[in-house]
């Protein structure tokens, strides 16, 4: 073996004084191997800078430690929304824990479906966290297709096969938002919806319908969850509603939007106008202005769930059985700052 060769088992084996198939357990995890053994093998890696060959090891673990992150969206809303930056964090963070690696899958659109379906059912990943899902999405059913074990990010349609989830509870975020903007003196509360082909969007709208009631339908304009939505149905809210005197919008982008279409009318807020934002993203709450009153979702936190529950599955601690005693909605507070 040259200086530039790469160590091969057979060296830890004969380094460690141990048989080849000894040495392939201790280096894949398995069982059966005295302490002292493993011991003298895992010394034996150090010293020779043994790096295991991973097609090689999936062959014999059939475990790849790769897990998809499947994102269905276009890359440009993935990298310009912090939401997404925090929720692949707290994936990552998890899944880096215990030596997996995280494959990134976005879809530009419905055409990139079932580029991600045969991706998936190809074998490279032990598993998939997907999130961001829209209305009728087919990635669920390709998933399934696949047989690739999931954890999926937010509540599914009310129609679809139960999968396993994790959420906020974003109803009741809503509701914690609207109710505060009461309990200021604000008669007048409008909504900005984020994109109601998600269930996380149409679930604060109904939050907002629980509080207000059959409220003047020209209240309630439409978003997308990003800045410029927010600014455009903020215009919209007030020719209809010039004398709407509290906002609540669907997240902290939408928010930061509706700031700006405010200022433009020479509107105070919250002297004339109180808003109310969802999601806590500090790169954005705290440098608004005013300082934006939200509602916090751990978005981190439900990324790092996401990750350990699946983790959980694959190690068979504790199957992936469908239904809601196996999924998880994580509570939410409301922050208040200077903007209501």
């Amino acid at each position: 073996m040259t200086d530039t060769a790469r160590p091969t088992l057979e060296a830890v084996a004969a380094l460690a004084g141990v048989s080849r198939a000894t040495a392939s357990r201790v280096v894949n995890g398995g069982d059966g191997v005295r302490p002292p053994l493993v011991e003298r093998v895992r010394q034996a890696v150090e010293e020779l800078g043994y790096v295991p060959n991973q097609a090689a090891r999936s062959l014999v673990t059939r475990r790849h430690d790769a897990i998809a992150v499947v994102v269905a969206e276009p890359e440009t809303r993935v990298f310009a929304d912090p939401f997404f930056a925090l929720q692949l964090r707290g994936i990552s963070k998890e899944l880096t824990a215990h030596d997996n690696q995280l494959v990134l899958l976005l879809t530009e659109g419905r055409h990139d479906h079932a580029r991600v379906g045969r991706y998936l059912a190809g074998g490279h990943v032990d598993g998939a966290l997907v999130f961001s899902l829209h209305l009728d999405d087919p990635l669920p059913a390709l998933i399934r297709r696949a047989g690739v074990p999931a954890v999926f990010g937010g509540r599914p349609e009310p129609d679809t096969e139960p999968t396993v989830y994790v959420d906020s509870d974003n109803r009741g975020g809503a509701r914690e938002a609207v109710r505060h903007l009461l309990a200021l003196g604000r008669t007048r509360v409008a909504h900005i919806t984020g994109a109601l082909d998600q269930t996380s969007a149409a679930d604060r709208l109904d939050g907002y319908r629980d509080v207000v009631g059959d409220a003047d339908p020209g209240l309630v304009a439409h978003g997308d969850f990003t800045y410029f939505g927010g600014e455009r149905a903020m215009r919209e809210l007030l020719d209809r509603r010039p004398d709407l005197d509290a906002v609540f919008a669907a997240n902290d982008l939408t928010a930061v939007g509706a700031l700006r279409a405010l200022r433009e009318r020479g509107l105070r807020v919250p002297q004339d106008v109180a808003v109310v934002g969802f999601d806590d993203m500090q790169a954005i709450v705290e440098q608004s202005d005013p300082p934006l009153t939200t509602v916090r979702q751990d978005i981190l936190g439900m990324g790092q769930l996401m990750a350990r529950r699946l983790l959980s599955a694959l190690r068979g601690d504790e199957p992936l059985d469908s239904g809601s005693s196996n999924s998880v909605i994580l509570p939410t507070t409301l922050v208040r700052r200077a903007s209501a």
